[in-house]
């Protein structure tokens, strides 16, 4: 490397020749040329130097690789379905990385009043001691590969995942396997996240808006979507072992699980997990359990200069009523709203309604934001508000108003509209920018479907939604009956009769 430094260092002292000759010489000769003016930066640089042939001068015994295609299809999703009802499933990427996911049709709509709040335990318990391995092996043998390991409990799934190299795909679906066939639910082990669990549920008070979406579901719906996701702290005393391994015997069946990966060979799983997965029940899938909207009302008083509250309606059909639940998603994004210290920007909110219209214009609500949540064959819709007690009434208004307004044909302009629908088809594809979620919504997708959709499907019927859509699930949602929930200091807050009528009256 000092050599040749040196020796075209020496070449600048040179004299400069013909530069029409210097067109065709061969690059060899040209190394040892330069111009006569320039200076060392301009031949460090490439400026006003022969020394080095024009970008669209072909040199020599180079062959160039093939130009990249202006478009590469994405991976398809493929499926294979084993003899007793499990599912296999993966898209293949380019990265590096891969993930897996083994997602299970069972949530806390599966629990009875014996069994509350096991989801919620299951999922602390995930990815410790089995029946072959210490929780300190899983550890190890996670930590060995630089994976990533986590577990998610819903109302209607779960899902355990691994994110790690490809290269060691054989090592994280066998112990992911193991980790949701064979869990030995150790008593110490058990009661550790017991304790747990515990000191979750008294911070439950840092996270008002989670504790509002709970009381959402406890006081609007009768059935199964009442059981709470957040263990009871009565059910506490009562969970152990024993519960947990019952629920998963009963539960964790064949015919209701799906194992998905992004990033893998759909041949090379298959190979991997059809002998660990062979032998599972095959077990008839079971209905899930009903649930039925009736409405209702939630009131914490707590020692809180804030108060929380939110105001919620039913959309029936859920995920099985697709362009309905399309249209909730993008009526979720057209209200949209925040918190009052959003400094906006893209996704903080800035351009919504409930932006606009009520965070920009009262500055006694300290937030003020659109929520759903949609299940496979229901959904709830609201608007969430935190703001003093002395303006509570003034902001249930507000929400009423909101609300009102979208019901209202003509109130929300093709403007808007368009925004929406653009937002939510970007944060849809940003979403699946990451492998995790990907394989997620591969998992959740044929749980839910029995196939998974290509994205353009979803995108398509984003583009579809038409500002009648919007006035006409508007009015359904506020049609139905009224679901409130408050904490904090709530003395102020209107009583729900009252807050109903707002809406039935017209």
């Amino acid at each position: 490397m000092y050599r040749t430094v040196a020796s075209r260092f020496r070449v600048l002292k040179g004299h400069g020749i013909n530069r029409g000759a210097a067109r065709f010489a061969s690059s060899g000769a040209m190394a040892t040329r330069t111009s006569s003016s320039g200076g060392f930066f301009s031949w460090l640089t490439g400026e006003r130097s022969s020394s080095l042939p024009p970008l669209d001068f072909p040199l020599p015994g180079v062959t160039l690789p093939p130009p990249l295609p202006d478009y590469v299809e994405p991976g398809k999703t493929k499926i294979t379905t084993l003899p007793n009802g499990v599912k296999i499933a993966s898209e293949t990427s380019m990265n590096p990385t891969a993930s897996i996911g083994l997602y299970v049709d069972c949530g806390s709509v599966y629990e009875t009043p014996i069994s509350f709040g096991a989801t919620h335990l299951l999922e602390r318990m995930a990815f410790k001691s089995t029946a072959n391995r210490s929780h300190l092996r899983i550890v190890r043998e996670v930590e060995a590969i630089g994976g990533n390991v986590t577990a998610s409990a819903s109302r209607e799934q779960m899902g355990y995942s691994y994110d790690a190299l490809k290269t060691y795909v054989p090592e994280m679906v066998e112990l992911l396997i193991d980790c949701v066939r064979n869990p030995v639910f150790l008593d110490w082990e058990v009661n550790e996240q017991l304790q747990k669990v515990k000191a979750e549920i008294a911070e439950i008070s840092n996270n008002p808006q989670g504790l509002l979406l709970e009381a959402i579901h406890s006081a609007g719906y009768s059935g199964a979507l009442a059981n709470p996701l957040l263990a009871p702290e009565s059910a506490l005393n009562r969970l152990n072992g024993t519960i947990l391994e019952e629920f998963v015997a009963e539960h964790y069946s064949a015919p209701r699980m799906v194992l998905a990966a992004s990033g893998v060979e759909h041949e090379e799983l298959v190979s991997i997990a059809e002998p660990l997965l062979s032998d599972l029940p095959s077990v008839l899938r079971p209905e899930e359990p009903k649930s039925v909207y009736v409405g209702g009302d939630y009131r914490c008083q707590a020692d809180s200069a804030k108060t929380h509250i939110a105001l919620a309606f039913e959309v029936p059909g859920g995920w099985h009523k697709e362009k309905e639940a399309m249209t909730l998603t993008v009526l979720q994004m057209l209200m949209g709203g925040g918190g009052s210290f959003s400094a906006g920007g893209p996704g903080k909110g800035m351009y919504s309604r409930l932006y606009l219209r009520v965070l920009n214009e009262y500055q006694q609500i300290q937030s003020f934001s659109a929520f759903n949540s949609i299940y496979n064959n229901t959904g709830i819709f609201g608007i969430h508000a935190t703001t003093g007690s002395e303006f509570v009434s003034e902001a249930v208004d507000l929400a009423a108003r909101e609300l009102l307004s979208v019901a209202t044909p003509g109130q929300v302009d093709q403007v808007q509209l368009d925004r929406a629908k653009e937002s939510t088809k970007s944060a849809v594809l940003m979403n699946l920018e990451s492998r995790m979620v990907a394989s997620e919504d591969i998992g959740r997708q044929i749980l839910t479907y029995g196939e998974r959709k290509p994205v353009e499907h979803f995108l398509k019927a984003v583009d579809e939604v038409t500002l009648k859509d919007i006035s006409t699930i508007a009015q359904k949602l506020v049609s139905s009956p009224l679901t409130m929930a408050s904490w904090g200091d709530v003395i102020n807050v209107p009583s729900y009769e009252a807050v109903s009528r707002k809406f039935h009256s017209k």
